[in-house]
């Protein structure tokens, strides 16, 4: 007998589309549900026969696909759920800089400096000054928030004199950028963003399309003007502006005297081009001895991302994949643990959704949001051939792209004919959503949308009536994506 509660699902990005890589570090994953299938291709045998029988139907290749089920949690950079969004999105994270030791101590943080307040780390993109930089698993006096003072790839300085020496980084130490922070009095609000006088904003590795969060939690790394202390969007980058929209009623100018004011940021990944597979395997613990089930050359053919009031945030992955085989032996006997359920819990709707934006502007009375779904679809499809070259090809030699479609189902109250005139109208307009937790974000975003459909429903007596919009997405010229992931790691 096979328990459900004794099924384990792993897997690891490939370098290759359709090749495991040589002795794996395979992630496993959450999930709620697991429908992948592995199965021969069967085609009826079209032979007479005078006795009316059948002849045995033919072999004739291999189907590999299927999809899982997920509750959102924060995606961990290299969890199995981080390169499946890589697979989805065709593309690679944006990242902000970072060095993590990941099991191995002083592997890329090398040692921490009290004398010069330095930490040395191997080469990579380069911490700038200015960067807050979180430090974790390190000794507990420098564990925190530091903020560089002389930029470096390899031995950055820090302000504030606390770091203590540390010869050897243990092996989860990681320093990882989450924002920058201005001197006292430097970053000012303006009526249409952020304005600095020292600090250049282009040596920060901002993005036009990436979301911020201004303002710490103590007074003195804060705005005065409490609505000032937001969540925004930037839409253009100079030396010493940043233009900024989604920005909320009653913004106003704010010189931040005597301020030290800190603006937090992540990674963004944006819909691309890019072949991403996995090997994933499905491992049947209960049994003695386990069978595994491992699928190579799996991509991502459609990902989902919604839910509804006070309801978990869920979602489904489906793949299209190339090989596949069962074996009593894993590819990995022991995978890394997935992302750790008290670290980063599942998030919900309605009690983890900061802000549901329309158009530039948060969706509320009396057009409250009561349902949203995002959904990013390859239109995949596998490539058969007679063989492979190498023998028999029974598998798909490979996956062929489709356009990418993007389409935002969004259910509001009818509470009046604002978002009804801009359907009606035609007009292009943006949608996001902004789910938080433990001091950690993530804001899906579709920047260009059309309303295909939209109309109010009326089920019966006594019941509200609602709104369900259908959206396309299409290219938005200012940010050349239709769908847009910001994960931040760490803000205040």
């Amino acid at each position: 007998m096979t328990s459900s509660n004794r099924v384990r699902l792993a897997g690891v990005l490939e370098a290759v589309p359709g090749t495991t890589p040589v002795t794996p570090r395979l992630r496993q994953q959450r999930v709620t549900s697991i429908g992948l299938t592995y199965k021969t291709d069967y085609e009826e045998s079209g032979e007479l026969r005078d006795d009316r029988m059948n002849a045995d139907p033919l072999s004739v290749g291999q189907s590999n696909g299927g999809q899982i089920g997920i509750e959102w949690h924060y995606p961990v950079p290299g969890s199995l759920l981080d390169s499946e969004i890589v697979s989805a999105f065709c593309a690679d994270w944006v990242n902000t800089p970072f060095r993590d030791n990941d099991g191995l101590p002083a592997s890329a943080v090398t040692s921490v400096s009290a004398d010069a307040q330095v930490v040395a780390m191997t080469d990579g993109p380069a911490f700038a000054a200015g960067h807050l930089v979180r430090f974790t698993g390190f000794e507990a006096a420098n564990n925190g928030v530091r903020k560089v003072t002389a930029g470096s790839a390899t031995a950055p300085a820090f302000a504030g004199g606390g770091l203590l020496d540390e010869a050897a980084p243990g092996a989860a130490a990681r320093l990882k950028v989450v924002g920058f922070e201005g001197a006292s009095g430097d970053l000012a609000t303006t009526l249409t963003g952020l304005g600095s006088t020292a600090l250049d904003f282009t040596t920060l590795g901002l993005s036009v399309g990436q979301w911020i969060k201004i303002g710490g939690t103590t007074d003195a790394y804060r705005y005065g003007t409490a609505v000032c202390n937001a969540w925004v969007r930037i839409v253009g980058i100079a030396p010493h502006e940043l233009a900024l929209d989604n920005r909320p009623a009653g913004w106003a100018v704010d010189a931040g005297a005597d301020k030290t004011i800190r603006v937090w940021h992540g990674d963004v990944i944006k819909n691309g081009s890019l072949v991403r597979s996995v090997t994933l395997e499905r491992g049947f613990l209960e049994q003695n001895p386990p069978s595994f089930i491992a699928q190579t050359g799996m991509r991502v053919n459609s990902l989902e991302f919604g839910g509804e009031a006070k309801k978990p945030a869920t979602g489904t992955v489906a793949f299209m994949g190339m090989k596949g085989g069962s074996s009593g032996v894993a590819l990995d006997v022991a995978p890394a643990d997935a992302p750790d359920m008290v670290d980063y819990p599942a998030m919900a709707f309605s009690a983890n959704c900061g802000r549901i934006g329309v158009g530039g502007a948060a969706l509320g009375n009396p057009d409250w949001a009561r349902a949203i779904k995002f959904t990013i679809t390859n239109n995949l499809s596998t490539r058969d051939a007679l063989s492979d070259g190498d023998g028999t090809a029974p598998a798909a030699v490979a996956i062929r792209d489709g356009a990418c479609d993007v389409k935002v189902e969004l259910d509001t109250y009818f509470g009046s004919r604002a978002l009804l005139s801009r359907i009606e109208s035609g007009e292009k307009i943006g949608v996001n959503c902004r789910l938080q937790k433990c001091g950690r974000a993530m804001i899906w975003e579709s920047p260009r949308l059309t309303a295909r459909e939209g109309d109010p429903g009326v089920g019966g007596k006594s019941q509200d009536v609602t709104l369900p919009a259908q959206l396309t997405a299409s290219r938005d010229p200012l940010t050349n994506a239709q769908l847009i992931l910001n994960r931040i790691e760490f803000f205040q």
